[in-house]
């Protein structure tokens, strides 16, 4: 059950992403194109996301199970360290370059664009790349 729960949860959220226009590469690099043609439609996405998510992210925080059984996993860690500032200019670099982010790439697979390969590519070597360095961090 839970796992046809998080299928569906990813079907909807891919359907999202594509009727957002998030998996159109060209429109996301219009959005981050601040000093040309920008294309603000994402930051009301982006907003819409927020705010729909705000209600269930705070039921989610005073609870211990999700409605399914399964054990409540939230982060915890608050603090921004070099870790997370780092993290997130290597995605935001990526994004910008390609104009697709993880959730994107996987809606974009079916469509074989050898742009969503090479992403998907370049990100499953950076997890391998984050893998590593944290085993031998922690060692």
């Amino acid at each position: 059950m839970i796992r046809l729960n998080a299928f569906l949860a990813g079907l909807i959220f891919g359907f999202g992403l594509l009727l957002a226009g998030m998996a159109n590469p060209a429109k996301v690099l219009a959005f981050l194109d601040l000093a040309g043609a920008w294309d603000p439609s994402l930051a009301l996405v982006m907003a819409g996301a927020i705010g729909v998510a705000v209600i269930p992210l705070n039921w989610a925080r005073k609870r211990e199970h999700s409605l399914l059984g399964a054990p409540m996993q939230l982060p915890v860690k608050r603090e921004v360290d070099a870790r997370l500032i780092g993290g997130s200019l290597l995605f935001g670099v990526g994004w910008g370059i390609a104009g697709i982010c993880p959730g994107p790439v996987m809606v974009l697979l079916p469509t074989w664009q050898w742009q969503a390969f090479l992403f998907l590519s370049a990100m499953l070597a950076g997890m391998y790349l984050f893998a590593t360095l944290e085993r031998r961090r922690r060692s």
